[in-house]
């Protein structure tokens, strides 16, 4: 059983893909419970990442230690094996050990174009938006899972976009980011399977419709004033990225977290589970709102799914 159980402040963390959003809010979480995290990116204050946005690891790492954590900015671009086997050398180094695994590792958004036939997309576009969101994730299990499995009690989780069930049936509307998410799924029933011997869990987590810097700044608006945004009704129930951080950090510390293990779960499921909140104090449930109102054509007060 990992040493943090019952000692949060000693649970070791690496989250891959830490840089903004979801895995931003998912390290600051950790740190908020004592953890010490690194935080992986590829955006750094000397230099932006392909993706040319303003948010950097060092500024995460800060955020994890002003949280009550310790934060440890580690620059990484998760398609270099050599990059992430020194992450691993590092970690064993200097902690002995890894807690907790978080592979939220994305960087696509530019890379894909909304209900586009493959025929008319660009295929370089395209394969390499798999690889940035499936082939990292594959990179940093070979290196990483090593750590987790030394102890027993290890936790993986796969950030996507959807749950298995919701991407079953549903067409993402382009091919490229369709197979991204639901093969993150797939990953973390694999890790589920892998860890089992040695009594670790892995699952995977989808946040709602996110109120990321990025989307924010897509519809000109802040955190202060989200709600005056002309966007999709589903917006009002939108989420922060604290939210599914909250959600990380219950799985976390939470010592019978096995029993999700090969699980594909939304934020919200696990709010209702484990009774937190997002950061306005409300439950947001996009996800039901979406197919129990949007996809019925009912009529519904968003403010009822938060």
């Amino acid at each position: 059983m990992s040493s943090f159980r019952g000692t949060l402040d000693v649970m070791i963390a690496v989250v891959a893909g830490a840089t903004r959003g979801t895995g931003r809010g998912i390290a600051v979480a950790l740190g908020e419970i004592g953890a010490t995290v690194y935080c992986t990116g590829r955006s750094t204050r000397a230099a932006r990442s392909e993706m040319d946005r303003p948010e950097t690891v060092e500024e995460t790492a800060e955020l994890v230690t002003a949280a009550g954590g310790t934060g440890i900015a580690v620059p990484a671009d998760h398609l270099d094996p050599g990059r992430v086997a020194a992450l691993a050398d590092q970690v064993e180094r200097e902690q002995g050990r890894l807690d907790v695994l978080v592979n939220d590792i994305w960087g696509g958004d530019h890379l894909w174009k909304w209900d586009t036939p493959v025929w008319e997309h660009d295929l370089d576009d395209g394969l390499r938006l798999l690889r940035l969101a499936v082939e990292t994730h594959l990179v940093t299990a070979r290196f990483l899972l090593p750590l987790i499995v030394r102890h027993e009690g290890g936790l993986v989780v796969e950030v996507t976009d959807g749950t298995w069930e919701f991407n079953q049936t549903r067409y993402r509307g382009n091919v490229y980011y369709d197979l991204a998410k639901v093969a993150v799924n797939r990953l973390a029933y694999a890790w589920s399977k892998e860890l089992r011997p040695h009594g670790g869990t892995g699952v995977a987590i989808t946040p709602g419709f996110l109120r990321s810097e990025a989307m924010l700044d897509n519809f000109g608006v802040t955190e202060e004033t989200w709600r005056e945004a002309k966007a999709d009704p589903a917006w009002q129930v939108s989420e922060t990225p604290a939210y599914a951080g909250r959600a990380v950090a219950a799985l976390a510390a939470d010592p019978g977290r096995s029993r999700w293990s090969g699980r594909s779960v939304t934020s919200g499921e696990l709010a209702d589970a484990y009774g937190f909140t997002d950061v306005d104090g409300s439950r947001p449930q996009v996800w039901s709102f979406i197919t129990e109102v949007l996809e019925q054509g009912k009529e519904a007060d968003p403010a009822d799914y938060r």
